[in-house]
């Protein structure tokens, strides 16, 4: 059996070399940060305390090279968005709202196109950038909960806290201890709801979907409806091989395709009002088949949470058990099987769509399956 070497963002991990070596990581020392929070200075030097901290703990020590890896790779990534969404306040503060979603968002670019990352690896280093803050506000959330259960279908959350441990330690504050009790607080939360280091299971995948659909759901309750139909819907990037995915394993299901319905319009993909009249064309055609409880498939670049969710709730409303398909290759492979499309797009458009991409998550749909083929 082959063996799969061990991936790493880099292998000298000396912060001189880091700051030659990746531009994103030379701005952060021209970043600031509030000194209430952080009186240790800019986001350079919590980084760098932040990766002392996290080699420092035992419960890393004792983790997997690779595993190490992945959270060293996390770490250093964590605050990678601040320089562009940090802000001087009026009164002096300084504020960086909205840098994990964002540095999720450019972790995934770098690992997807400068340091191909295997899937599962980039993933998670998304997953632990997105989400490093939970530890600490989980409970001010609406519904602690479900923000927790859902986070844990796309993160670790045993390294998701030894991420925050080691966030707090990598900081100058006069409230570490209670931010260090929260973290206790979290873990304790995850192993009461059965997602310490796993995702929680459900009974059925339907009990999956209410729970997440539902406000007020508990994650035992099992619904005594089951869906009556399938739909496929398709996820990927142009060129991802999603035509060729539907012809292997699905060749006698019918096909919603938005690409079929633009042809046959003779509309353009960059044409913002004509692409409206097609995506509505094509939940047109979709209901018809829903009507008549029939599977279908959804063919579509749908690479936007945001899409994703509305196609699936209108699926869900005519009782449809939803599955994702969500296709991709590696970067240079992309380009390529796009450049060779008889429908190609511009290069571009597809780095546009690449910076967009949301891979879905296991609490999107009753099943979720990642086709990722090529090496990295």
């Amino acid at each position: 059996m082959k063996e799969v070497p061990m991936w790493a963002i880099t292998e000298n991990k000396d912060w001189a070399y880091l700051e030659t070596r990746f531009d994103w990581v030379k701005r952060m020392e021209d970043v600031p940060q509030d000194a209430t929070y952080h009186a240790e200075g800019n986001v350079a030097i919590h980084t760098k305390m932040v990766l002392e901290a996290l080699r420092g703990q035992p419960a890393y020590r004792q983790l997997l090279a690779q595993e190490q890896e992945i959270l060293w790779a996390a770490a250093l990534l964590h605050d990678v968005e601040k320089y562009s969404t940090t802000v001087i306040e009026p009164d002096g503060r300084i504020s960086s709202n909205g840098h994990a979603r964002k540095g999720a968002m450019t972790a995934r670019q770098i690992l997807y196109r400068e340091i191909p990352a295997p899937f599962t690896i980039r993933e998670q280093v998304v997953g632990l950038v997105r989400y490093h803050g939970l530890p600490l506000w989980v409970f001010e959330k609406p519904d602690p909960a479900k923000a927790l259960i859902m986070a844990g279908m796309e993160v670790n959350t045993q390294w998701l806290a030894l991420l925050a441990r080691a966030d707090v330690l990598g900081r100058i504050c006069n409230d570490q201890d209670e931010m260090l009790y929260r973290i206790d607080c979290f873990e304790a939360f995850c192993r009461e709801q059965n997602c310490w280091g796993i995702a929680r299971s459900f009974a059925t995948d339907e009990a999956k979907m209410y729970y997440t659909q539902h406000e007020g759901a508990y994650p035992d309750y099992v619904p005594f409806e089951q869906p009556i139909v399938e739909v496929i819907l398709m996820s990927g990037l142009p060129g991802a091989g999603k035509n060729t995915y539907i012809q292997k394993y699905y060749p006698d299901l019918p096909v919603v395709s938005l690409d079929d319905i633009r042809v046959a319009r003779g509309i353009l993909p960059t044409d913002k009002s004509g692409n409206g009249m097609v995506i509505q064309e094509a939940k047109e055609q979709a209901r018809v088949f829903l009507r008549k409880q029939k599977s279908f498939i959804w063919n579509a670049t749908d690479i936007t949470r945001q899409m994703r969710l509305q196609l699936i709730e209108l699926f869900t409303t005519y009782k449809a058990a939803v599955k994702i398909v969500y296709v991709e290759v590696p970067y240079a492979g992309l380009i390529k099987q796009n450049r060779s499309r008889e429908a190609a797009i511009p290069d571009a458009v597809l780095e546009r769509l690449i910076d967009k991409l949301e891979i879905p998550a296991l609490w999107e749909a009753h099943e979720v399956v990642y086709q990722v083929t090529g090496a990295v």
